[in-house]
């Protein structure tokens, strides 16, 4: 049986067909697994400056992934192909679970109630590994899906240059 050719879905939370979502995500994903590394430096200096970075990367982390997660709800929700699809709604289960720990992880932090370590470094240890398992289930959205993906733009660009 041949393969079916894929046929893209364009985000409906995007600036001139460029989806925002997939851009936008990449400095909360950043933020969220540096929590781990100067969490870390912590550990081994015990310098409070590196429980302040944590302090600021897990806040800005968690801010700026719950903006990132409302855009992708938008195709969630607007676009009946993505609805249909089981990785886009684990996708988007796994992402809340993970900005839920994240959030969690900088009150923690702020409110400063319990020593840092051993249960922060856990939490942050935690939040990384559902980064990761969220981001495989972003990419599968992307690269098996073609969820944000103009092809048809783009096989029409290739005709036009031959």
């Amino acid at each position: 049986m041949a393969d079916q050719p894929i046929r893209s879905i364009k985000s409906r939370a995007g600036i001139a067909g460029h989806p925002l979502h997939p851009t936008v995500v990449h400095f909360p994903i950043a933020c969220l697994l540096l929590v781990v590394i100067s969490d870390a430096a912590f550990l081994y200096t015990d310098d409070p400056f590196w429980a302040r970075c944590s302090l600021w990367l897990a806040g800005i982390g968690a801010l700026a992934g719950w903006l990132a997660s409302t855009l992708g709800l938008v195709d969630l929700i607007s676009l009946k192909r993505v609805r249909y699809l089981i990785q886009g709604w684990c996708h988007a289960i796994l992402a809340v679970m993970m900005l839920s720990l994240a959030s969690l992880n900088w009150l923690w932090r702020y409110l400063d109630t319990f020593p840092l370590l051993p249960w922060a470094m856990a939490l942050s240890l935690l939040t990384a590994a559902l980064v990761g398992l969220t981001g495989v289930l972003g990419g599968m959205l992307v690269y098996d899906h073609a969820v944000g993906v103009d092809i048809e733009d783009k096989i029409r660009a290739a005709i036009d240059d031959d």
